[in-house]
C-alpha cells in the first residue's frame, strides 16, 4: 500500500508541475508530498526529479519510471468510474406488485418503457387486487390506492385518484338518486373486491357497508354492469371520467367523497436506496400524469 501511494505522488507531481500542486490534488500536506517522493527514489535506489526552488524536472529515469507509471492511476480511475456508472445504472431484478386494471393500464407500459432504456434491467410484475406483503413476497415496489396503513414502508405519492359512486340514467329512472348516505340500504349496490364504500362525512373518514345482487372482482366487469344499469358502483376516475362526460354516467354523493385516495408507490426500507428503485420512482412520478391524460 505504501508503494502505491509514493508512485500515485510522484506521477501527481509530475502531472500538477509543483509539489504543491500535487499536495492539493491529493488533499495532503505539501511536506508529506515530498516525503513521498523521497521514500520512492530510496525504494528505487536513483534519483527521479531534479528539484530547483522555483520547478521540478524529471531525470532521465524518472522520465522513464513516469511513462510506465502514468497509465496505472488513469487505470485504476476508470475502474472506480465503471464501478461508480454500474451502481448507478438500474440493473438486476425489479419486481412490483399492483391492482390489475391500474396496472395494466397505466404501470405496464410505463415500466415497459423504462426497461427499454435501461436493457439490462430485468422486470418481474405482479397484478393482483389482493395486498401483497412485500418484504414476504420478495417486492421492491408496490402500488397502492388511498390510506396507507403500513408504517414500516417508505411511501411516495404518484397522483390523485378519485373515487365516484355512479349510476346510470336507466337506473335512475327506476331509482331516485340518493342525497344522503343512509339512502344506499335502498338502493342495488354493485359490491367489487371489498364489501364497504368509503366516504367523508365533515372531514371524517366513514365506511359504508353495501349489498346487492351483483358482486365481483373485476373493476371493467363492475364499470360495465354500472352501465347497464344494474345498480349504483364505487368506482375511481380513471374507469368512470369518460362516461361521466358522455351522459353514460351520473355521479352522485359527491359532498361525501373522501379526498385520501391518492396513488402511492410503497418500498421497504431496506430496499428504497436501490438504483433501480429510485431511479424508476423519478422515471413513474415524471410520467405518471402523462399516461393517465393519454389514456383518459
Amino acid at each position: 500500500m505504501q508503494r502505491w501511494d509514493r508512485i500515485e505522488a510522484f506521477v501527481e507531481v509530475v502531472r500538477a508541475g509543483t509539489f504543491t500542486a500535487a499536495a492539493r490534488r491529493l488533499k495532503v500536506s505539501s511536506s508529506h508530498i515530498s516525503r513521498l517522493v523521497s521514500q520512492l527514489e530510496n525504494q528505487l535506489g536513483t534519483t527521479l526529479l531534479y528539484r530547483t526552488t522555483r520547478q521540478i524536472r524529471l531525470t532521465e529515469a524518472g522520465a522513464h519510471y513516469y511513462h510506465h507509471c502514468r497509465h496505472l492511476f488513469d487505470g485504476f480511475r476508470e475502474a472506480e468510474a465503471a464501478v461508480k456508472d454500474l451502481q448507478a445504472r438500474p440493473s438486476g431484478i425489479l419486481s412490483l406488485t399492483c391492482a390489475t386494471t391500474f396496472g395494466e393500464r397505466f404501470i405496464a407500459p410505463l415500466i415497459n418503457d423504462f426497461q427499454c432504456r435501461y436493457p439490462q434491467l430485468g422486470v418481474r410484475l405482479h397484478f393482483t387486487n389482493r395486498q401483497v406483503d412485500l418484504i414476504e413476497e420478495g417486492f421492491d415496489i408496490a402500488i397502492r390506492m388511498g390510506h396507507l396503513e403500513d408504517s414500516s414502508l417508505i411511501a411516495r405519492r404518484l397522483c390523485e385518484r378519485r373515487e365516484h359512486v355512479v349510476g346510470s340514467p336507466d337506473y335512475f329512472t327506476r331509482m331516485a338518486q340518493p342525497h344522503a348516505l343512509s339512502e344506499l340500504s335502498r338502493h342495488r349496490c354493485l359490491v367489487g373486491s371489498r364489501d364497504h364504500w368509503r366516504f367523508a362525512v365533515e372531514g371524517v373518514r366513514r365506511e359504508v357497508r353495501v349489498s346487492g345482487p351483483w358482486e365481483g372482482n373485476s373493476g371493467p366487469a363492475l364499470l360495465d354492469a354500472a352501465l347497464k344499469g344494474l345498480g349504483l358502483a364505487q368506482l375511481p376516475d380513471y374507469y368512470v371520467d369518460p362516461h361521466l362526460a358522455s351522459g353514460e354516467l351520473i355521479s352522485v354523493l359527491d359532498a361525501y367523497r373522501h379526498d385520501d385516495t391518492a396513488v402511492w408507490a410503497v418500498t421497504p426500507r431496506h430496499r428504497h436506496r436501490s438504483p433501480k428503485v429510485v431511479q424508476f420512482l423519478d422515471y413513474l412520478v415524471t410520467h405518471i400524469d402523462e399516461r393517465l391524460h393519454a389514456d383518459r
